[in-house]
């Protein structure tokens, strides 16, 4: 049975600290659902009500487009090691770029690298904890570093234009792209 709680918990902040992945997932009336994995130790537990993490720039950028058209968003973390548990936080998200006022408050609880575009800030409306039976065990073998190389290769300049270029998400809703980058 799966136990509901309408903040994350003392116990359950320190065991997601430990997590090396989670998935986020967004929707948006006449847009595909939006499914992603996460890593790199971006996300952060800022309080039993609130939740944040980083956004490299990638693929796409749907989440942005979800939470300003919809808000609603999950996040699920899993265990792959030890104890079986998947654990759900539920809310309503929105972006941060480094324009925005409050993105100097929020930046400070992260490490921020080239490739970071924005931060998704997250009230928290509920948490699920569930057995998580049928994940399998697996062994984290390290961190992929593809994407920070990635980032890495690019001058801040041509990055900020790239991302100025992408004011649609993949279904065609609007998405704010950042006016300057929070790095060099």
């Amino acid at each position: 049975m799966a136990d509901f709680l309408d903040h994350v918990s003392d116990q359950r902040a320190a065991w997601v600290r430990a997590q090396p992945m989670f998935f986020v997932a967004t929707a948006a009336e006449g847009a595909r659902i939006n499914l992603s994995p996460k890593g790199m130790d971006s996300f952060r537990v800022l309080g039993p009500r609130r939740v944040a993490y980083l956004d490299y720039g990638g693929s796409g950028n749907e989440t942005h487009a979800h939470l300003v058209a919809d808000g609603r968003i999950c996040i699920m973390f899993c265990a792959f090691d030890k104890a079986p548990l998947i654990y759900r936080i539920y809310g309503r998200g929105r972006p941060v770029l480094p324009q925005d006022d409050d993105w100097a408050a929020l930046a400070a609880h992260f490490t921020i690298e080239r490739g970071v575009r924005q931060i998704f800030d997250i009230a928290v409306e509920s948490t699920q904890e569930s057995c998580g039976w049928a994940v399998p065990r697996m062994v984290l073998e390290g961190e992929r570093q593809t994407l920070r190389q990635y980032h890495v290769q690019d001058e801040p300049a041509q990055r900020l234009a790239t991302y100025q270029t992408r004011t649609t998400s993949i279904d065609g809703l609007p998405v704010r792209p950042p006016s300057v980058l929070p790095y060099d």
